[in-house]
């Protein structure tokens, strides 16, 4: 299955050159990589200076390592697959059920590129399900060298006044508290050397009011990966977090409404980002190229100024 088209570039070279255009679409949550339309989301390739793709240059830098991702199906958790796998490490990948064809082509790419990758459907709200996670990944792969915790919702909300409850709770149970019981059962199995890489948002940092219940989950990733790594330090695990901005992936058709993605470009690069340029960011911190970075956040946000 094709990706993407390449296109060539035209006009100005510029990266502040508004380019990589996404096309405004919808989809039914939680959204499906193989139905987006052209062009699609980026997962081994990364854009370059004239505005065209380079392939991603694999060092070798996570050979015989073992990862578990979340939402490893589509958007960042298939990037992070992808180049996890031509750096030398196998994973397994949990998803939604709904999402096993995206899960399924995730695998065929990992494979592709020479690593084992293992497909798990379950939802992570329970934690009994986290349990198995863990489990699944000691009979799979034997082992555990990376744990990513990237799996995520979002759902737009202009007031808190009509920002119902059940959202409210919902989201929490989806994008922090696996957080909490994913690292807990991993890290009884993690050694020194062992690492946690958080996704988190430029949310935070700047204050969405749009997405007031997603925002405040991504805040207490940040505060979350902060004193994790203060933790477990003495441990010899170190523990990261990666803050994206807009990132092109199937969440954004799948929630955001059409002024939205029509202004989802409004960064000072001028484009929305690729999953492949997101996932370098786990690349550099799950491999001893960040030996002596713990407790920090990433900020891949197309040039927005953060603080903190």
């Amino acid at each position: 299955m094709q990706e993407y088209t390449e296109k060539s570039f035209r006009g100005d070279p510029s990266q502040f050159k508004p380019g990589h255009e996404i096309p405004i679409q919808h989809q039914r949550k939680p959204g499906l990589q193989d139905d987006l339309e052209q062009p699609k989301p980026t997962s081994s390739r990364l854009p370059n200076e004239d505005g065209g793709y380079q392939s991603y240059k694999a060092a070798g830098k996570l050979a015989g390592k073992r990862a578990i991702i979340t939402g490893g199906d589509s958007g960042i958790g298939r990037a992070i697959a992808i180049l996890f796998a031509m750096e030398g490490a196998s994973s397994l990948v949990v998803h939604l059920p709904e999402e096993d064809r995206d899960a399924r082509e995730t695998k065929r790419r990992v494979q592709e590129a020479g690593r084992e990758c293992y497909c798990l459907a379950t939802d992570l709200r329970e934690k009994e399900n986290c349990r198995k996670v863990i489990d699944a990944a000691l009979d799979s792969l034997g082992g555990i060298d990376i744990l990513v915790n990237n799996a995520g919702t979002q759902n737009m909300v202009e007031d808190i006044k009509d920002l119902e409850e059940g959202q409210w709770e919902q989201t929490f149970d989806t994008n922090i508290h696996p957080f909490y019981y994913l690292s807990k059962y991993a890290l009884s199995h993690m050694k020194s050397g062992s690492t946690i890489i958080n996704c988190a948002s430029v949310n935070p940092y700047i204050g969405r009011p749009d997405l007031l219940d997603y925002t405040s989950t991504k805040g207490a990733i940040v505060a979350f990966t902060r004193a994790l790594s203060n933790q477990q330090l003495k441990n010899g695990i170190r523990v990261n977090c990666v803050c994206p901005g807009p990132v092109w992936t199937p969440l954004i058709p799948a929630t955001m409404t059409t002024s939205a993605m029509e202004q989802f470009s409004s960064v000072p690069m001028g484009r929305p980002g690729q999953p492949s340029e997101i996932a370098t960011c786990f690349v550099f911190l799950a491999s001893t190229d960040s030996s002596y970075i713990s407790g920090q956040c990433l900020h891949p946000n197309g040039g927005v100024v953060v603080n903190g």
